[in-house]
């Protein structure tokens, strides 16, 4: 038997303002589309906000429905759609924001859930750039520089060759 030892490196800031303008602007505009989630059932409002290569960004919120598996979540939502509109363009920077019931920024920070994990990183594959992510906790920010910092031993093209490796 043989083990292995799997390190992410977790950059934590203590406000948004630490953060350069570009990646705090992310956070602010994943902010604002968590307001305009669509969440009878659980009430938790999640935003995303994605920074294109060109610059432009694109949001998107989750979107609850009566039968769960026909929802989506926000990140799946906002890559989905830059991948349709601009789909020369790679995606560089996310931001994942979340309200809770009360209307407040979720202060426990909020991460992707494995299916979202799943599709940043055939993002990334598709377009052979790392995803810079960021979560927001409110008074806390966490980044990693990849989505496989939050994702080690991934499913990905590799799986499906035929005659291994």
């Amino acid at each position: 038997m043989r083990e292995f030892v799997i390190k992410t490196v977790v950059s934590e800031f203590d406000f948004v303002e630490e953060l350069p303008a570009k990646y705090a602007e992310l956070i602010f505009q994943a902010r604002d589309a968590a307001v305009a989630a669509y969440t009878p059932y659980s009430g938790f409002r999640v935003g995303t906000a994605l920074l294109l290569q060109s610059g432009r960004i694109i949001t998107g919120n989750n979107q609850e429905n009566a039968a769960y598996p026909s929802g989506n979540c926000a990140e799946r939502i906002a890559l989905f759609y830059a991948n349709s509109q601009f789909p020369d363009e790679a995606v560089t920077a996310m931001a994942v924001s979340g309200i809770n019931k009360d209307g407040k920024i979720n202060y426990n920070t909020v991460y992707p859930c494995g299916a979202c994990r799943q599709v940043i990183l055939e993002a990334e594959i598709r377009y052979g750039v790392n995803i810079m992510l960021y979560f927001d906790g409110g008074s806390r920010i966490r980044s990693v520089s990849s989505v496989r910092d939050i994702l080690p031993l991934c499913f990905d093209q590799s799986a499906l060759l035929r005659g291994g490796a």
